[in-house]
């Protein structure tokens, strides 16, 4: 399902572990793509995790597939050792900016508290051809811990965190500063900590689309690990 020579670069986010990007990931992407279409009917709105369009599952065969591509190729570069769970699923953004929970209209992380000794770790592949539907930024808190707490809690609880931000985060604000944006490109995977701060750079929210085929198709995978010994 994966390219096994892959080519592995990474692009340095300041002050955090480096991003690994890997293109021409899936040996057959098209067929993931036309899978999505297939089962367009059976993608659903999680509101436990707040993405803002419906998702899919792909099961425990493909989660373990996408783990022993993460072992193989990505683990020591994020400080990993050995992997605790992984899941993967398709996700397709299709939420209007006037749409959007005021936690959706910041940078997020995919992980709460982590028991000493564990890591976690994302991936994101574009399924999708225009480049313009967006990649991945990251970002930095410009506030200390309490503060940047407290503006996540209340967006969490429904206060919107910038009168001015009304749509996608897709620049610094008064809370993040924006530190680099991975491009999406066709085939293009991208491997992070998932304790980093990050969004999706959606430029142009009114390319997105509920049809798989023209959305912003990604397929995005979620890792929990031991992390190697200092």
């Amino acid at each position: 399902m994966f390219n096994p020579r892959p080519t592995v670069r990474y692009v340095a986010i300041p002050g955090q572990a480096p991003c690994a990007v890997v293109d021409d990931f899936l040996l057959d992407p098209h067929a993931l793509v036309a899978r999505a279409v297939a089962d367009q009917a059976r993608f659903a709105v999680d509101p436990a995790n707040y993405y803002p369009g419906p998702e899919l599952d792909l099961g425990r065969d493909t989660a373990l597939r996408l783990d022993e591509f993460f072992i193989q190729h990505i683990r020591r570069a994020l400080g990993a050792q050995r992997t605790i769970s992984v899941a993967a699923r398709l996700a397709l953004a299709t939420l209007a900016p006037r749409e959007l929970h005021p936690l959706q209209r910041l940078c997020h992380r995919d992980c709460a508290e982590l028991a000493p000794g564990t890591g976690a770790a994302a991936a994101v592949v574009y399924l999708f051809d225009d480049a313009r539907l967006g990649g991945t930024s990251f970002y930095r808190p410009m506030q200390g811990l309490e503060a940047t707490g407290r503006v996540l809690r209340e967006a969490h609880a429904g206060i919107a965190p910038d009168a001015h931000a009304p749509g996608y985060l897709a620049a610094s604000n008064a809370h993040f500063e924006q530190l680099c944006t991975i491009p999406a490109h066709f085939n293009r995977a991208i491997f992070y900590d998932g304790a980093i701060f990050h969004a999706a750079q959606i430029d142009h929210p009114a390319l997105l689309d509920a049809d798989p085929a023209r959305g912003r198709l990604t397929m995005n995978g979620f890792f929990r690990f031991r992390k190697r010994s200092a």
